[in-house]
């Protein structure tokens, strides 16, 4: 009896992981759930390639702003913003900033509700041919989205 059991165990085992028998399940499916499930796929696609053509759109859309911000009498920082619309880390690109231009570089919070990366020093020139022009950055940003600003402190009232 014992050898009976044991014999029709695995012939059970072929039966349930048997590929045919995967496939004869599948198709058991009723057909109102194969096209519900063929919608839900092309809905998917359609989702995918929206929110792809939207991303492509601001990308097109966006601006990065240098800006030359001075400190006091002959100090400059130069303030970087609007990366992020381009899928570039903030962090990363501070420090690759402060490897090549050998100056302090941090990721800072704007009361607007953004980030920006402020590198100490007049670099607007030699940040907008990085990111134009250098090594980890050609393609990513079009000329025509990087803008250079000269923004002056305004004096305290004293």
């Amino acid at each position: 009896m014992s050898e009976g059991a044991g014999s029709a165990e695995p012939q059970a085992r072929k039966i349930v992981y048997c590929g045919d028998a995967i496939a004869a399940s599948m198709s058991t499916l009723s057909v109102d759930a194969q096209k519900r499930a063929a919608k839900d796929a092309a809905k998917k696609e359609a989702k995918a390639a929206a929110a792809e053509s939207k991303a492509a759109e601001k990308r097109e859309t966006s601006k990065v702003l240098i800006k030359r911000i001075e400190r006091n009498k002959r100090k400059y920082v130069t303030a970087v913003s609007g990366l992020e619309a381009f899928g570039l880390d903030l962090k990363k690109v501070s420090k690759d900033f402060g490897k090549k231009f050998a100056t302090g570089s941090s990721v800072t919070k704007v009361p607007s509700g953004g980030e920006e990366i402020t590198v100490q020093g007049d670099l607007t020139d030699e940040i907008f041919e990085l990111l134009v022009e250098g090594d980890g950055y050609k393609g990513v940003i079009p000329e025509d989205n990087v803008d250079c600003i000269e923004d002056k402190k305004k004096k305290s009232a004293s």
